[in-house]
């Protein structure tokens, strides 16, 4: 069974992807868990999601942590990698293919796009299915021949096998709130389809890997994006699966630039550390974005 750390208290944490220079968005809500935490006396831990190997910069782990600091942002204990937790990742993966509820799947990106009848879910397309009707025999064959594959999660089947679930949201802003605060939500993770849980190109997907982390780290209120919001049910489903407790989630609005969109590392949004080169002054901006004042050009999504 995969173990996670028993809570002692309220623990939030901020985990960036290192592929890029953290934005005025990272820092805001890198603040927002910091001061959740401290307020209700617990700790706030730094998790770098670092398994993305065609993406991920050792120097942006570097930029993470010099951007953080100067923006007033301390977290507890040592950094957590993601990439140093394979074991965890693959433990999970073996365990979920012992209950029959894992298939490898060899599609690409172009067959996938290439199949006008599937649905859209909230993340995008959702997966028509194609390697789930494959005959096993076939399946292993293709395995034992090397055939590039990820490995997707038989979502119907891990539904019928859990049954229904709900998770715990808190509303926002989230200062103030106790453990035991929040509305309840049915979770509805089969509008994201048969979910990929190992890439072709990485031991485990976001779902995973965060699922297990936040597990593991003992994070009682995850705080994260609007964005991610359609990602906890797929959470919540995992949790069930692999016997893992669920925090409660409370997710903020997206910042957004002048044209609508919201900020992202690769369209150049304002960066942390252009604005430390700048000589901004970090302790005016912290006070800022924790009153909902915003550089210029920048604005809260609308919801």
């Amino acid at each position: 069974m995969i173990q996670s750390s028993p809570p002692q208290h309220v623990v939030t944490r901020f985990a960036p992807s290192p592929t890029g220079k953290l934005h005025v968005g990272h820092g805001w809500s890198a603040l927002l868990a910091m001061d959740f935490a401290r307020a209700n006396g617990g700790l706030f831990r730094l998790r770098i999601e670092d398994i993305d190997g065609t993406r991920s910069r050792p120097e942006h782990v570097a930029g993470i942590a010099e951007d953080l600091n100067w923006l007033g942002v301390t977290w507890d204990g040592e950094l957590v990698f993601q990439s140093e937790r394979l074991d965890l990742y693959d433990a999970a993966l073996e365990r979920l293919r012992h209950m029959d509820l894992l298939y490898p799947c060899f599609c690409t990106r172009a067959d996938i796009a290439a199949s006008a009848s599937a649905p859209h879910g909230p993340e995008g397309p959702v997966y028509p299915g194609t390697c789930r009707a494959l005959p096993s025999p076939e399946r292993e064959r293709r395995v034992a021949a090397g055939e590039p594959h990820a490995w997707r999660l038989d979502m119907a089947k891990a539904i019928a096998t859990i049954g229904e679930l709900h998770w715990k949201a808190a509303p926002f802003p989230p200062l103030g709130l106790s453990a035991g605060d929040g509305g309840m939500i049915k979770a509805e993770p089969q509008t994201a389809g048969d979910v990929v849980l190992a890439r072709k190109d990485a031991p485990a997907s976001y779902h995973l890997s965060c699922t297990l982390d936040d597990a593991a780290m003992g994070v009682t209120h995850v705080l994260r994006g609007d964005d991610l919001f359609a990602a906890t049910h797929v959470h919540r489903l995992l949790q069930a699966l692999l016997d893992l407790p669920t925090p409660v989630y409370c997710h903020h609005p997206l910042l957004v630039g002048a044209d609508g969109k919201r900020l992202a590392k690769r369209d150049g949004s304002v960066a942390l550390a252009d604005l430390r080169t700048q000589s901004a002054d970090p302790a005016v901006l912290a006070a800022d974005l924790r009153g909902g004042r915003f550089p210029v050009g920048i604005s809260l999504a609308k919801a």
